[in-house]
């Protein structure tokens, strides 16, 4: 997935967050912000529901700017998402990214746009 930054009219272009391999295609998507939202939500009930002791965790997440320019004033219900099913005794800190390296269909690793990444770190 990759973020457009630049719609350029006069030379019917698009630019975007990330290199396209010369003769890709590239497929538009209309963003469901109820479903982002979940996402986040079901990234914090998978992170507590690996952890022993969730009073003890430290949970960083990392969200696209993208995701953000897509959320807009929507984007804070992404963290109160992760921070509710995290649980009230879970520390949360986060940042945000212009993309993620995560592995990728073509095997290795790729750049990422719009992603949202959860890792919760904790000891017993």
């Amino acid at each position: 997935m990759r973020t457009i930054l630049a719609v350029n009219e006069e030379n019917q272009s698009l630019t975007f967050a990330g290199d396209i391999p010369q003769g890709w295609y590239a497929q538009l998507m209309k963003a469901n912000f109820d479903r982002l939202i979940e996402g986040a939500s079901v990234a914090g009930h998978l992170a507590m529901s690996q952890i022993h002791v969730p009073q003890n965790t430290l949970n960083l997440a990392i969200s696209c700017v993208g995701r953000r320019l897509v959320l807009g004033e929507r984007s804070e219900e992404e963290v109160e998402a992760s921070l509710e099913a995290l649980g009230k005794d879970a520390a949360l800190i986060g940042f945000y990214s212009y993309g993620e390296i995560s592995p990728s269909g073509l095997g290795g690793c790729d750049l990422h746009n719009q992603t949202m990444t959860l890792t919760s770190i904790s000891e017993t």
